[in-house]
């Protein structure tokens, strides 16, 4: 034995330095905060991206960065050739940016393929559009178990959650109504029961109100809200500044840059919409079984 009490070294055998700190330091949690912090629903910086068309370079965002919080209720508000639809298919993963990195839970999309990012859109991200992009001749709940059937959930489960999902948003007296039998908000609302039924973390709305009369958008606006309370993250796109008030914080896209940035209430307060009232559940009272 050495004197140090170790056994002699061998031949040719490797030897390592002692560490003299821990692979991994852990550190004391601060006041107020967990373990580890979790990283924002979304960070975007220095997006730009261009469409190409021949010779021709066309700008549609140039140098934009956003932080988005986990539970925030997001309007992006912008004119018609603003970025603002660009900008939404980036976040909801159906484009890549030109330049620029983001990531959604810390995770930069520019690393992933194809495959990988499909995962992440079905798991992760739930999309609302203008159009509401039903499937016609189909059952209301059919085209909300659409999504579960593409992930592989059995046939069972996908009719419980798709039921589930149209209950949650009024729609329980519905089910088996094709799209053609629905009015506007009562298709929208088939389709938020669509984002909703992979239950996924944040909710990506383009323009859901466009097509809505005054009273469907209200109540899909409370539908948002509500998702919103439950501590889901929410970016809706929009050109109509009452529905962007309805958010909690307000960005607003000039010429495909970031031309004004507001908060309308803080990041753990109830959306302005549900402030306004002190309860939502008597819209759903009698769609309910």
């Amino acid at each position: 034995m050495t004197p140090a009490g170790r056994p002699p070294e061998r031949p040719g055998r490797l030897t390592r330095a002692v560490r003299e700190r821990p692979l991994v330091e852990r550190r004391p949690a601060s006041r107020g905060d967990g373990a580890r912090r979790r990283p924002p629903a979304i960070v975007v910086q220095g997006v730009s991206k261009t469409y190409v068309l021949g010779a021709i370079r066309v700008p549609a965002l140039t140098d934009v960065s956003l932080r988005i919080e986990r539970g925030d209720f997001v309007a992006i508000m912008g004119s018609s050739g603003s970025g603002k639809s660009t900008l939404m298919n980036i976040l909801g993963c159906l484009d890549l940016a030109s330049t620029g990195r983001y990531l959604i839970d810390g995770v930069d999309v520019l690393r992933m393929d194809e495959d990988d990012l499909a995962d992440l859109r079905n798991r992760k991200i739930g999309f609302v559009f203008q159009s509401f992009n039903l499937v016609s001749r189909t059952s209301a709940l059919a085209n909300v178990e659409l999504p579960l059937s593409y992930a592989g959930v059995d046939r069972r489960t996908r009719r419980r959650r798709a039921e589930e999902a149209l209950t949650s948003v009024g729609m329980a007296k519905r089910f088996h109504h094709q799209p053609s039998e629905l009015s506007g908000g009562q298709q929208q609302r088939v389709a938020v029961a669509r984002a909703l039924v992979t239950n996924p973390t944040m909710i990506l709305a383009d323009e859901p109100t466009g097509n809505l009369d005054s009273h469907s958008t209200a109540d899909v606006l409370r539908i948002f809200a509500d998702l919103n309370a439950e501590g889901r993250t929410v970016v809706l796109i929009t050109h109509e500044p009452d529905v962007a008030g309805q958010a909690k914080r307000v960005i607003t896209l000039t010429d495909g840059r970031v031309s004004e940035d507001r908060r309308l209430a803080a990041l753990d307060a109830a959306p302005p919409v549900l402030r306004a009232q002190k309860s939502t559940h008597h819209l759903y009272r009698e769609a309910r079984p």
